[in-house]
C-alpha cells in the first residue's frame, strides 16, 4: 500500500469515520496458497480487457466492472456499493486479494449487503482521484487498494485502504467492517446520508476552482528552499522513507540550477541519481528501476516496476548529463531503455505498463539470490567476488518486512561507484550469466495494457535520449509508439483513447493522455523535424481544449466533457507519482506560443497557473511540475529557427550540435528548403519570411519578444542562444 503525501483533515465533519475507527495500517503477510476459487468461480469480470480486474474474476465476490448495470442493480435492491480500487502489479491489493476477495465468508458477506465493484486505477484515473482525495479527507492518508462504500447514487459515506479479512489491534477486519456498515445502512441510514452530503461538499468545495494572483518569481526559489529542508545529504533524495524517485523534481531542480547557477541544486541531483543507481532500487542484473526505496538508503525497494518510472528517471538522468557531461549518467539512462526495449515493448511498438512485485506469491522472489545459488552458477571465485562488490552476505541482506527477520537472500547493491575497467568486464560477463539464469525463473506478471499517456511519457524521453545520446535507433522507437497510438489508440474523429490490450482499444481518454502524448509529439518533432509530429500535436491541443478546458475560471478538468458524469468534475494540478496533466499541458502550452506565434496559447497556460496559484503557494514542492513550466517562460525562453537544406551535411551537423546541448527553455524549428511545400510556415507564420543568406545554413534566435540578427556562423548563432 502506498501513503500519499496528501493530508486533508475532514475527520470533524464525517462522524462515520470515527464510528468505524477508520485508520487503515499495514497487518500481516500475503497468504501464499494458490486460490482454490479459480474454477469453483467466475464472475463479471471475466470479460474484462483490465489485467487487474482479471485477476479477480474467479473471486467468489460477486463483482462488477465500473458501470450502469452495477449502480443500476444496488438501486432496484437498495443495496450500498462496496467499491475496490486497485492495479495489477499493487502488492497489497494482492494482499487484501488472498484475504478477503478469495475468502468465501467475506464474499458471502459482500454478496448478500452489497453490490461489488472493482476498478483498474491506471484506466479510470478520474475515479480514482475523486474517491482518493474523499479516502485523504477522511483518514488523513491514501493508498492502494482503495476501499470506499457508497450510495448508489456514487455518494461516498466510508473510506480506507486495505483491511485484513479479521480485525487485528483493535483494528477492524472486513468480517468486523462490512456486518457493521450493512446494519447501519438498514437502520442508521440518516447519518450516512448525512456523512454523504458533507462530503460531496467538500468535493464540490475542492474543485471549484478561483483564478489566485499570479505566480511571482519568488516562487521559484521557495520551491528550492523546500527542497533543501527535506534534502538527505547521507543517501541523497528528499525525506525519509519511504523514497520515491519521483524524477519531476530532479528535473525542476536541474533547470533551477541552469537558471540561476546554484551549485547546491545541482550537487542534491547528482547525489541522489547516484545513490540510486548505486542501491538496490535499480535493478543491476536486469536493469530498470523498481518502484521506491522502502528505507532511506535505497537499498530494499518495492519490486514492482512502472514505464513511468522508467520514462520519468530517463529525463532526469538525461539532463543531468547534458549539464555536467559524466557517461555514468547516459550508461544509466541507456540501461533504463535497455529494459524498455527488451522486457516492455509490444511487437508493433506499444509500451507496457508494469511489472508485479511478486512472483510464486512472494514479493521481490524474482529478483534476489542465495549465496548458495550464486555458487553454484559462478564457482567459489566469482562469488567472492560479487559478495564484497554488491555487498552479499551468507545470511542474506533481503530482511522480511514485518518480521525484519533475515529471509538469507540478497539484493545486488553498490557502496560506491566502479571504475576499474577489469572489474567492469569482469562484472558485465557475471551480470549476463546471472541474467540467463534469472530469465529462466517464474517471471512476475507483466501488465500487458498499452496506456496512451504513459507511452506519451516513453516517447517524450525517448525522442530526447535519441537527441542528447545521437542515437538513431532510440528516436525510431519512439517513432514506433507514436504510430502504435495513431493507429491503435485514435478514433476516427481523432480523439485519442485511453486503453489497448488484446487488439482492442477502448475507454475515455483523460487529460494527461492528451498532455503527455502531445509532449511526446513535440520532442519527436525536435528530434526528426517531420512536420506531422508538429500538426498533430496542435490538433491535439485544440481538442484537449476544446473537451478539457474550464471555461468559468481556466486550467483543465481530468474528465472530457464527452466522458461519464461522475459526482464531482475533477480538476488538479497536483503532482503524483507523475507530473500532473494539467502542469504538462501548461508547458506544452508555452510552446506551442513560441512555435506558432499564437497568444491564444500562452494566455491559456497563464489562466492555468493563476487557477493553482494559492495551492501552489501553500505547498510549492507538491506542485513541482508546474512550478517548472512557470520557470520555462521566467528562463527567458528562446525562438530558434534553421534555414537550410535537409540533405546538406553541415547543415544536419549544426541542427545536431543545438539539440544535444542543455537548452531547457528552446523551441527549435527546422525550415527545410529541399521541401518548399513544407507546412511549417502555415503553422508557424512567423517563420515564412526567414531564408538563407548567401546559400548557407541560416540561424534565426528570437528572445523576449525580440530577434537577433541572423546569422550564418554556427558559434555567434550558439553564443545568442546562451546568453
Amino acid at each position: 500500500m502506498r501513503n500519499t503525501s496528501i493530508s486533508i483533515n475532514l475527520k470533524h465533519l464525517i462522524s462515520i469515520t470515527i464510528l468505524f475507527g477508520l485508520i487503515p495500517h499495514l497487518w500481516g503477510q500475503p497468504n501464499h496458497n494458490e486460490s482454490n476459487q479459480k474454477e469453483k468461480y467466475v464472475n463479471r469480470l471475466a470479460e474484462s480487457s483490465s489485467p487487474y480486474l482479471l485477476q479477480h474474476k474467479n473471486n467468489p465476490v460477486d463483482w462488477y466492472p465500473w458501470g450502469d448495470e452495477a449502480f443500476q442493480k444496488a438501486a432496484e435492491l437498495d443495496r450500498p456499493i462496496f467499491l475496490s480500487i486497485g492495479y495489477s502489479t499493487c502488492h497489497w491489493c494482492h494482499v487484501m486479494a488472498h484475504e478477503s476477495f478469495e475468502d468465501e465468508q467475506v464474499a458471502q458477506l459482500l454478496n448478500e449487503n452489497f453490490i461489488s465493484i472493482k476498478v483498474d486505477r491506471e484506466e479510470l484515473p478520474e475515479i480514482d482521484h475523486v474517491y482518493m482525495s474523499v479516502c485523504q479527507a477522511m483518514t488523513g492518508r491514501g493508498g492502494w487498494p482503495l476501499t470506499i462504500i457508497m450510495t448508489p447514487d456514487k455518494e461516498p459515506f466510508f473510506a480506507g485502504t486495505y483491511f485484513p479479512k479479521n480485525g487485528r489491534f483493535g483494528r477492524p477486519g472486513m468480517t468486523d467492517l462490512l456486518p457493521s456498515i450493512a446494519d447501519a445502512w438498514k437502520n442508521k441510514r440518516a447519518e450516512l446520508v448525512q456523512s454523504a452530503e458533507r462530503i460531496n461538499e467538500y468535493l464540490l468545495n475542492s474543485n471549484t476552482k478561483k483564478l489566485g494572483n499570479p505566480l511571482a518569481e519568488a516562487i521559484l526559489k521557495e520551491t528550492y528552499s523546500q527542497f533543501v529542508n527535506r534534502y538527505d545529504k547521507s543517501h541523497g533524495g528528499f525525506g525519509t522513507q519511504p523514497k520515491f524517485p519521483s524524477p519531476h523534481n530532479l528535473v525542476y531542480l536541474l533547470r533551477y540550477h541552469h537558471m540561476t547557477e546554484d551549485k547546491t541544486a545541482l550537487k542534491m541531483v547528482e547525489k541522489t541519481l547516484q545513490e540510486m543507481r548505486l542501491g538496490g532500487i535499480f535493478d543491476h542484473v536486469g536493469y530498470g528501476f523498481h518502484r521506491y526505496s522502502t528505507d532511506k538508503e535505497w537499498l530494499v525497494p518495492h519490486f514492482e516496476k512502472m514505464l513511468y518510472d522508467q520514462a520519468m528517471l530517463v529525463m532526469a538522468y538525461i539532463e543531468a548529463f547534458q549539464i555536467t557531461g559524466n557517461s555514468v549518467y547516459q550508461k544509466t539512462a541507456e540501461e533504463i531503455l535497455t529494459y524498455v526495449k527488451r522486457d516492455m515493448t509490444d511487437t508493433d511498438g506499444g509500451f507496457y505498463s508494469a511489472e508485479d512485485a511478486d512472483s510464486e506469491g512472494e514479493e521481490g522472489l524474482f529478483y534476489v539470490w542465495t549465496t548458495q545459488e550464486l555458487k553454484s552458477i559462478l564457482g567459489e571465485e566469482d562469488t567472492k567476488f560479487i559478495q564484497s562488490t554488491f555487498n552479499l552476505t551468507s545470511d542474506g541482506n533481503f530482511k522480511d518486512e514485518v518480521s525484519r527477520q533475515s529471509t538469507g537472500k540478497n539484493i545486488f547493491h553498490l557502496k560506491s561507484p566502479i571504475s576499474n575497467l577489469k572489474d567492469l568486464e569482469k562484472i558485465s560477463k557475471i551480470r549476463e550469466k546471472l541474467f540467463t539464469v534469472r530469465e529462466k525463473r517464474i517471471h512476475p506478471l507483466k501488465d500487458d495494457k498499452i496506456l496512451t499517456d504513459w507511452n506519451g511519457l516513453m516517447i517524450a524521453s525517448m525522442a530526447k535520449a535519441g537527441v542528447a545520446f545521437q542515437d538513431k535507433v532510440l528516436i525510431e522507437s519512439a517513432e514506433k509508439s507514436a504510430k502504435f497510438i495513431f493507429n491503435n489508440l485514435m478514433d476516427k474523429k481523432g480523439r485519442l483513447q485511453k486503453r489497448y490490450r488484446n487488439g482492442k482499444s477502448g475507454l475515455d481518454a483523460h487529460l494527461d493522455d492528451y498532455a503527455f502524448f502531445i509532449w511526446g509529439l513535440l520532442e519527436l518533432y525536435e528530434a526528426t523535424f517531420k512536420i506531422e509530429y508538429l500538426k498533430n500535436a496542435i490538433q491535439l491541443s485544440e481538442t484537449m481544449v476544446s473537451e478539457f478546458w474550464n471555461e468559468s475560471s481556466g486550467g483543465f478538468y481530468l474528465g472530457s466533457n464527452q466522458a461519464e458524469k461522475l459526482i464531482v468534475r475533477a480538476m488538479t494540478g497536483y503532482d503524483g507519482a507523475i507530473p500532473s496533466g494539467n502542469s504538462i499541458a501548461a508547458m506544452n502550452l508555452l510552446k506551442l506560443t513560441r512555435i506558432t506565434g499564437e497568444v491564444k496559447w500562452a494566455e491559456m497556460a497563464d489562466k492555468t497557473f493563476k487557477v493553482f496559484s494559492n495551492e501552489i503557494k501553500r505547498t510549492p514542492t507538491g506542485y513541482t511540475s508546474m512550478v517548472t513550466a512557470f520557470l520555462f517562460e521566467l528562463d527567458h525562453p528562446k525562438e530558434i529557427v534553421v534555414v537550410g537544406s535537409g540533405s546538406d551535411s553541415d547543415t544536419q551537423a549544426a541542427l545536431d550540435r543545438i539539440r544535444s546541448e542543455y537548452i531547457p527553455g528552446k523551441v527549435l524549428l527546422f525550415k527545410d528548403l529541399d521541401h518548399q511545400n513544407s507546412e511549417l510556415s502555415t503553422l508557424a507564420r512567423w517563420t515564412d519570411s526567414q531564408e538563407t543568406i548567401d546559400d548557407k545554413t541560416t540561424f534565426y534566435v528570437c528572445q523576449d519578444f525580440a530577434c537577433k540578427i541572423p546569422t550564418t556562423d554556427i558559434e555567434q548563432a550558439l553564443r545568442f542562444i546562451h546568453e
